[in-house]
């Protein structure tokens, strides 16, 4: 067995200017529970659970990065509902640069800039 045994959370870094917008995005397009951070953390941010799994939202108040590929993955168990819930949301559907046989996936980026991949869950 390898010395690691499960993601435990994932980071994200956006601006503070895109702070609330952020938690909007992460709360409510795509709907992730959020969690009460724990005394002794950052103020700003938060922490969303996602499955046995969290994403942490942190604001970087250093100056802007050059825009990444680097990308967290989520799986949908709807492609298409989950893409027009990001159209109705105003969020820009990136078209999946390298297809892979038999996956269907699509990128975003959430306001500070991440790069989300969306792929259908495949049974």
């Amino acid at each position: 067995m390898g010395l690691v045994l499960a993601l435990h959370h994932v980071n994200i870094t956006v601006p503070p200017d895109a702070e609330a917008e952020a938690k909007n995005f992460y709360g409510n397009v795509l709907g992730l529970e959020q969690l009460s951070k724990p005394s002794g953390t950052r103020p700003s941010g938060a922490w969303y659970q996602i499955g046995a799994s969290q994403l942490h939202l942190s604001v970087e108040r250093e100056g802007r990065r050059a825009l990444s590929t680097g990308h967290v993955c989520f799986t949908v168990s709807d492609l298409s509902a989950a893409e027009n819930r990001f159209r109705e949301a105003g969020v820009e559907i990136i078209p999946d640069p390298r297809p892979i046989e038999g996956t269907s996936r699509f990128y975003v980026r959430d306001p500070g800039g991440n790069m989300l991949e969306i792929v259908q869950c495949v049974s």
